[in-house]
């Protein structure tokens, strides 16, 4: 099995439960595939370098999992299908970056408890 990520974006429309829905949806195509998904990230609505397809915003969402290398590619395909997606990038992680990810990931300052 690989280590692959995927950073997609969703149409700036839609609602936050419905990027919750399509998130998990999209995690569910890699699973009923037989890959793991390890974490899934929504990092919100921000603007684009450029307009796709008239729009100037979207829903950024960013999913790590494992699976086998036609799981990655069956993912693309049908990211490219679904409309609700603008743009989607799927790339494996080699030993050298799951190093550094996991060395920012132990340097990263805890975050600070919500004062009331």
């Amino acid at each position: 099995m690989n280590d692959y990520e995927v950073t997609y974006i969703l149409r700036p429309s839609l609602e936050e439960a419905e990027v919750e829905e399509r998130a998990n949806a999209i995690g569910e195509i890699v699973k009923g595939q037989g890959g793991e998904v390890s974490a899934i990230e929504r990092l919100g609505k921000k603007r684009l370098a450029y307009e796709i397809k008239d729009v100037r915003e979207g829903n950024y969402v960013v999913m790590q999992f494992k699976s086998e290398p036609g799981v990655s590619k069956e993912l693309e395909r049908q990211l490219k299908l679904h409309d609700d997606v603008l743009r989607a990038l799927v790339v494996r992680l080699d030993a050298k970056m799951r190093t550094h990810m996991a060395a920012l990931a132990a340097a990263a300052p805890p975050t600070p408890a919500p004062s009331a």
